[in-house]
């Protein structure tokens, strides 16, 4: 275990030196959120009569603003898996590989570098949105970001898996991320509340980890900690992230092959 912990820490700082030479990249995410929150904010404002679940806790803010958050972490998860591609590559990843380094330690560390520009952005989008009504509770923000990373290090895992099974054909990468990420997201209630919804999107819905998630984030970042939405959104982080390490560190211990 002191192996793993000790060998997680160096793969974590070698990934994590790059953004830190060059945090334009944490700022330049930052524009499709906002793009976001900008544009799509007052349209929802707009039809707030039309979608009562969006403002029955007050703010338009306060429903969009944590859903802004979950978009963030899952585009920004979900597409990690490129940057091992080009190690791929440019021989990177077998240089890696030859080290004493553990394996596991070669995704873990990865996953939790994707953790950081993730915090950066969604404090800022926070920071960003205060002005305009969005109200903060920082007992249930700090949880729901913690909930956002957990889901985080299960989404990268699985992203990173995704790389290595098809490492050979980077564009069946792109063609089967964007596949999923689209019907995922829609299917969460993440942008338009699925009450209004054909009976079929809820129910299919319900099998969607995505949307217990939104659910929570937007209960934890009402300030509401002990709630029910919390509790399932807990568990929906939980088994994503030990479905994705499970899957990331078999792809990984194989990629050698």
């Amino acid at each position: 275990m002191t192996t793993l912990v000790r060998d997680t820490r160096i793969v974590f700082t070698r990934e994590l030196k790059p953004m830190l030479r060059d945090p334009f990249s944490v700022v330049f995410g930052l524009v499709q959120p906002l793009v976001f929150l900008a544009l799509f904010g007052p349209l929802l404002a707009g039809s707030a009569g039309a979608a009562g679940p969006v403002t029955a806790g007050g703010s338009v803010w306060q429903w969009f603003v944590p859903s802004i958050l979950l978009m963030t972490a899952l585009f920004g998860t979900s597409a990690v898996g490129s940057n091992l591609l080009f190690e791929f590559q440019t021989g990177a990843h077998e240089r890696m590989m030859v080290t004493p380094l553990c394996r596991s330690s070669l995704l873990i560390g990865r996953s939790l570098k994707e953790m950081v520009p993730l915090a950066g952005q969604s404090v800022l989008i926070v920071a960003v949105m205060v002005p305009f009504g969005f109200t903060l509770h920082p007992a249930g923000a700090l949880l729901g970001l913690l909930l956002l990373a957990v889901f985080g290090v299960g989404l990268g895992s699985l992203s990173y898996a995704l790389a290595i099974a098809v490492r050979t054909n980077e564009w069946m990468f792109w063609l089967v991320q964007q596949t999923l990420l689209y019907p995922l997201m829609i299917l969460s209630g993440m942008l338009l509340p699925l009450e209004s919804g054909p009976a079929w999107m809820r129910v299919a819905a319900a099998a969607n980890p995505l949307a217990y998630l939104v659910d929570a984030e937007r209960a934890l970042f009402a300030g509401r900690v002990a709630s029910t939405d919390a509790l399932w959104g807990a568990v929906a982080a939980g088994v994503t992230a030990a479905v994705g390490l499970t899957v990331g560190i078999r792809a990984m211990l194989r990629s050698a092959d």
